[in-house]
């Protein structure tokens, strides 16, 4: 059975993520597309359209020193517009090391992202990693 066309475009957002492919990420959001980080440290917060988002992904590689990964480990979708991506998240920051699952739930219109809005496993482990 073919993989559902939201869990393709999720796939291809994380792909493209990894890679650092920020153009192949601007393909597949709508310009006016928001991504909410959790939690209370300095990358948490609401990201309101393309280059607000590319620019906060950037930072996040900047922060780890390129040491961030996103493994995708499972796409669940609800034929009405979302998918949940779950994921294992890495990286080393300051001397300190992260490793923790995560999801994002995808609002989709069309064949656009629309909405990304992020969860944590430990919101105080992540709060505590980014500062």
């Amino acid at each position: 059975m073919a993989e559902h066309p939201h869990a393709q475009l999720v796939r291809k957002g994380y792909e493209a993520f990894q890679r650092g492919d920020m153009d192949a990420l601007r393909g597949l959001m709508s310009s006016d597309c928001t991504h909410h980080v959790p939690g209370s440290h300095p990358l948490s917060g609401d990201y309101k359209g393309q280059d607000a988002i590319i620019e906060m992904y950037g930072r996040l590689f900047e922060e780890t020193g390129g040491t961030m990964n996103a493994e995708l480990l499972h796409l669940m979708v609800d034929g009405r517009g979302h998918c949940v991506a779950m994921h294992r998240f890495t990286a080393e920051r300051n001397g300190k090391r992260i490793d923790e699952r995560g999801c994002i739930i995808f609002r989709i219109v069309g064949d656009k992202a629309t909405d990304l809005d992020e969860c944590v496993e430990d919101i105080d482990k992540a709060n505590d990693f980014w500062t």
